[in-house]
């Protein structure tokens, strides 16, 4: 049987804004992450939803809620959090490597996770999650390198991990069989919002 798993990068953070690296600590969202989070809400009201995760982080949790207007239960999964960037949390990200092929290893001597502790992290709890009876159509809220580190699983990412992708960006997967294939990547038009709140 044919189901639908949807993953969702949370809004803006004061640290996203503030380009701070935020792996395992966290930053509220800013106005307009939480306005951008109504507008995935708009997208994803026309769906039935029968059950919702989120990273345990605060981000993904008030994502969630905002997305959802507080209509659907959900449980809180640590294995849907961010990378570790170890000693480097909270630090500036021009600290990052330069070429992204330095992440795979590069946080793990500062106390953080290589990419491919990620990459399995996530499918193991992704998986774990669409295997569980009357699990059809689920929604789960992470972050933007957890969830290009999952969708590197099946694709490939290079691009996308140079550019980054935009906050409250929906991955559309279609599972069976225990395989994920992504099926849409849907990223909204926030222009409006971001044009309102600059004055």
């Amino acid at each position: 049987m044919k189901k639908t798993f949807y993953l969702m990068r949370h809004g803006q953070t004061l640290f996203n804004l503030r380009r701070k690296m935020q792996g395992h600590c966290d930053s509220p969202l800013t106005e307009l992450g939480r306005k951008q989070a109504e507008v995935a809400g708009e997208y994803l009201k026309n769906i039935e939803i029968d059950h919702a995760y989120s990273s345990s982080l605060e981000r993904c949790c008030d994502t969630l809620e905002i997305a959802t207007n507080e209509s659907i239960p959900y449980t809180r999964l640590k294995g849907l959090k961010e990378m570790n960037f170890g000693v480097f949390e909270g630090e500036s990200e021009d600290l990052k490597p330069l070429d992204k092929k330095d992440y795979e290893n590069f946080f793990v001597k500062y106390g953080g996770e290589s990419l491919s502790q990620v990459k399995e992290r996530m499918l193991k709890t992704c998986t774990e999650i669409m295997e569980k009876d009357d699990h059809n159509t689920v929604l789960a809220v992470s972050h933007g390198l957890a969830s290009l580190c999952f969708l590197s699983n099946f694709e490939d990412t290079d691009e996308m991990m140079k550019k980054g992708i935009p906050n409250c960006t929906i991955f559309k997967y279609e599972y069976e069989n225990k395989e994920f294939k992504l099926i849409e990547i849907i990223r909204h038009d926030f222009s409006e919002i971001e044009e309102a709140l600059a004055y």
